[in-house]
């Protein structure tokens, strides 16, 4: 070791319960054994030629000094533009929005920007990892509704029963990592009528707004009536434009919340790359053509994916959007998700995510498994060829 150590924890309590991220151990795993990557869930293809150029040129102008706080005005008047094109949402971008270092932070700034010790959160399970360690940081404490396959659908005695006069926050993630499922328009009416007979404030995590199949309609929450004064849209560059590494995201809330979570922010990272922020505004103004296309190479993929896991013998539940296939696995003779894709990793040589980690009793999702299509085709042939070995053993 270069630094001596004193054998003394000067870990601090509030972080003292987390471990190292699943990410972090299952592509460890896989770089060991040589496994196709399908856990993480980044691009291992191109991002589109204009959005790196736009990069480039930003760079070469000069654009490489600290942005504004709250982001460039540029990336918050396309952004604004943006949402009003596809929500038809009337957002001021010099008051009403917060560029973050990626939608993580947005997630993190939000709530320590709006929960106090005590406030409770309602949360969809399986849910993003870093949900719950945001709430726990905050001080806040979270109220999980388990989503249930095959269907992944909301019972609304379940999800009223809730709320109470304790709930500050709704966390909300539609499209949904990692079941594929997109809120029904019945749902988010549910939901939005829940918050306004609580006093409950909406946080829309968004970030695969524009990877949905099967001609279903991602609905934005802060666009149902009575909605928009009590809604926190959080979205990102990174899944849309495949530029997860570039960190850009945003949040969009009315003056007196966004405030609260510019408050959270300015300390964590004040602000993101400039030049980055500079190409996204190039990005934004895309043409409904490159997220048809988009939606028609992901749905592609999707297709091959679950097709090779059921060939595979395995039981895919075809998601809905996003660029994750749940896989049930209850069937199969494992004690739990991190042995079935430990065995994966280390015998097939295809890395996959155990959602036990999306929930708050790992226990409910160790019957699943996660694979990403977000891959090169070549990448998810060679996936679907090293599958078929579960058949043999």
């Amino acid at each position: 070791h270069i630094l001596e150590d004193f054998g003394m924890n000067y870990m601090a309590q509030r972080v003292a319960d987390f471990g190292t991220t699943i990410f972090s151990e299952m592509t460890t795993l896989a770089n060991v054994h040589e496994a196709i990557n399908l856990g993480q869930g980044f691009p291992d293809f191109a991002a589109p030629f204009f959005v790196k150029e736009a990069a480039v040129e930003a760079i070469r102008a000069e654009i490489n000094q600290y942005a504004p706080a709250n982001g460039r005005s540029s990336l918050r008047e396309a952004i604004a533009e943006k949402v009003a094109n596809f929500y038809g949402l009337i957002v001021d971008p010099n008051g009403e929005i917060n560029v973050t270092h990626g939608a993580t932070e947005a997630i993190f700034a939000t709530i320590m920007g709006l929960v106090d010790p005590g406030d409770e959160v309602i949360v969809f399970e399986p849910f993003y990892d870093s949900y719950l360690p945001s709430i726990s940081m905050a001080g806040g404490i979270p109220k999980t509704y388990t989503l249930r396959p095959p269907h992944w659908e909301i019972d609304e005695a379940a999800l009223t029963s809730l709320f109470s006069d304790k709930t500050k926050l709704i966390l909300i993630n539609t499209p949904h990592n990692p079941t594929g499922k997109v809120f029904s328009y019945e749902e988010l009416t549910l939901i939005a009528n829940l918050c306004q007979k609580h006093d409950v404030i909406a946080v829309t995590d968004e970030v695969y707004e524009h990877i949905v199949f099967d001609g279903l309609t991602h609905f934005s929450l802060a666009s149902f009536p009575g909605m928009a004064s009590r809604t926190v849209i959080i979205s990102s560059l990174g899944k849309t434009f495949s530029v997860t590494g570039w960190k850009v995201g945003w949040t969009i809330a009315n003056r007196n919340l966004s405030q609260a979570i510019f408050r959270a922010h300015q300390f964590m990272t004040f602000c993101g790359a400039a030049p980055l922020q500079e190409a996204a505004v190039i990005a934004l103004s895309s043409q409904k053509k490159y997220y048809d296309e988009l939606t028609q190479l992901y749905t592609k993929k999707r297709n091959y994916l679950v097709d090779a896991l059921s060939s595979a013998g395995l039981t895919p539940i075809a998601p809905s959007s996003t660029y994750f296939v749940m896989v049930d696995i209850s069937a199969l003779d494992f004690i739990d998700d991190v042995a079935f894709c430990r065995h994966l990793t280390r015998e097939i040589g295809v890395a996959a995510i155990p959602p036990s980690a999306f929930y708050q009793n790992p226990a409910d999702g160790a019957g699943l498994a996660r694979f990403a299509f977000c891959k090169e085709d070549k990448t998810l042939e060679e996936a679907a060829r090293r599958l078929q070995r579960l058949k043999t053993g």
